[in-house]
């Protein structure tokens, strides 16, 4: 019986091997090879792996990039408090490969450092206005508890229309699936070129 794997990727320190090795054009076919190419060429690595891994299942890799596409970046919420849930999605998920992309994208979207910082701390205490503390802290309930109790929706409620409750929940679930399909894919940090 093999051990549990106790992080999200692996670390220098903790090297786990992909479960499934990153395609090229053979495995990719061409739809997954040119997504994983231009995807390399934005993020200034030589390989995006969570593309060149889930680009395998080649049917059901285009229609997960266009669900991906309308949560971030053409999602219901505003790019910066996308960025800042799917920060602390991946904090609370412990997912190294997620939080890493996230933190560059983040910063080109207009998170200071603080900013993003800050993702790591308890919501409730760390300084938000209250609207990001409503989404942040229905972040945490969320992923915790895969539910949001009635007094936390009502705050967040009254920070959100209801188009942006219905993409919050969505947005929330997708990084959440997306942090279990790296965990579980052992999906390796991407390397620069």
């Amino acid at each position: 019986m093999s051990q549990p794997h106790s992080s999200s990727e692996s670390t220098p320190r903790d090297p786990v091997p992909p479960r499934i090795r990153p395609g090229g054009f053979r495995e990719l076919g061409p739809v997954g090879w040119a997504v994983n190419r231009l995807g390399a060429r934005v993020t200034g690595s030589r390989d995006v792996h969570l593309f060149a891994t889930l680009g395998h299942a080649r049917r059901l890799f285009p229609a997960w990039l266009a669900y991906s596409g309308m949560m971030m970046p053409f999602g219901v919420l505003d790019r910066r408090t996308t960025e800042l849930v799917i920060l602390r999605v991946a904090h609370l998920r412990g997912s190294v490969y997620e939080r890493a992309h996230h933190e560059r994208i983040g910063a080109r979207v207009g998170l200071d450092d603080n900013e993003i910082a800050r993702t790591l701390q308890d919501p409730a205490t760390a300084g938000w206005t209250d609207r990001l503390e409503a989404v942040l802290c229905s972040v945490d309930e969320l992923v915790r508890t895969k539910d949001i109790a009635d007094d936390t929706w009502a705050a967040l409620a009254a920070h959100l229309t209801e188009s942006e409750l219905v993409g919050f929940v969505q947005l929330v679930a997708q990084y959440d699936g997306l942090a279990t399909s790296l965990h579980t894919l052992r999906i390796q940090p991407d390397q620069p070129r």
